[in-house]
């Protein structure tokens, strides 16, 4: 038997393939959208937290399933802490001030800041029982915020969850276009679509003359990268001072930022309804 691609359509060996979960029976999800990274950095955690607060703001019933289990930082940008209800039927998520439902590996925690020293196994297993074992009630759009890279959490979500489709988040270098190429190339093998991409830090504004400052170049490289797969670039993120003032205050729920919005305007326009 050859190594597993996870591409069952070019397998001739008969194996128990995986198949999705159902989400808990009193959870009704429409669409579910994974925002992913090749690697970390790249403010992927940010991108989630603006997208699901946009889609707040155009009046949908959003909600945040903090898949990052080690690296948790959703709780924080949005202001809430624990603690998770749960009783006999499963548990509830928190919600932010704003409404957005959230479920996190914090919320969990006596401290936030105590780690999560698991093996993958391990945190694969609560990714799947925060899809399954929560109860969302009704939900237009779940954002799922995986953890960077293409290892044994994101094919955990990728192979358990119907997803919808897929967000990848980049930085304008040359080299993180490389990183985004295996981030696609691993949503093509997974057979997901990818909605396109979402360049951050991408440019400053000068506080004096108001002059767009390209300070990891000029983008060239992931405009490339998405032209080559057919992709749009969904949003151009400048580095902004509110932006991190809003992270760390938690307030990402309830600030405003428009440069999100083009983003938030393709996937209310681009996906269609399902029942997860």
């Amino acid at each position: 038997m050859g190594e597993c691609t996870h591409n069952c359509s070019t397998c001739g060996e008969k194996c128990s393939a995986p198949q999705t979960d159902n989400p808990h029976e009193l959870s009704r999800i429409k669409r579910v959208i994974a925002v992913v990274s090749g690697k970390g950095g790249v403010g992927k955690s940010s991108v989630t937290a603006m997208l699901a607060a946009a889609m707040n703001k155009k009046g949908y019933s959003t909600a945040v399933l903090d898949a990052d289990v080690t690296g948790a930082s959703i709780p924080k940008m949005y202001g809430v802490r624990g603690d998770v209800q749960s009783d006999g039927i499963g548990m509830y998520p928190v919600k932010t001030e704003d409404g957005i439902k959230i479920i996190s590996s914090n919320l969990l925690l006596e401290n936030e800041s105590d780690p999560i020293v698991w093996r993958g196994p391990i945190i694969a297993g609560m990714v799947k029982q925060f899809w399954t074992d929560v109860i969302w009630g009704d939900v237009d759009y779940m954002f799922i915020d995986c953890p960077p890279g293409t290892g044994d959490v994101p094919l955990t979500v990728f192979q358990s969850i119907k997803i919808d489709g897929i967000v990848v988040v980049t930085t304008p270098q040359e080299l993180v276009s490389m990183i985004v190429e295996k981030a696609v190339n691993m949503a093509n093998l997974m057979k997901i679509p990818v909605l396109g991409i979402v360049e951050n830090m991408s440019y400053v504004v000068c506080p004096d003359c108001g002059k767009r400052i390209n300070v990891f170049g000029d983008g060239k490289a992931v405009g490339e990268t998405a032209q080559k797969f057919g992709l749009p670039v969904l949003a151009e993120i400048p580095y902004d001072a509110k932006l991190v003032a809003a992270a760390d205050g938690g307030k990402m729920d309830v600030q405003t930022f428009e440069y999100i919005n083009p983003a938030a305007d393709i996937l209310e326009s681009g996906l269609p309804v399902n029942t997860h």
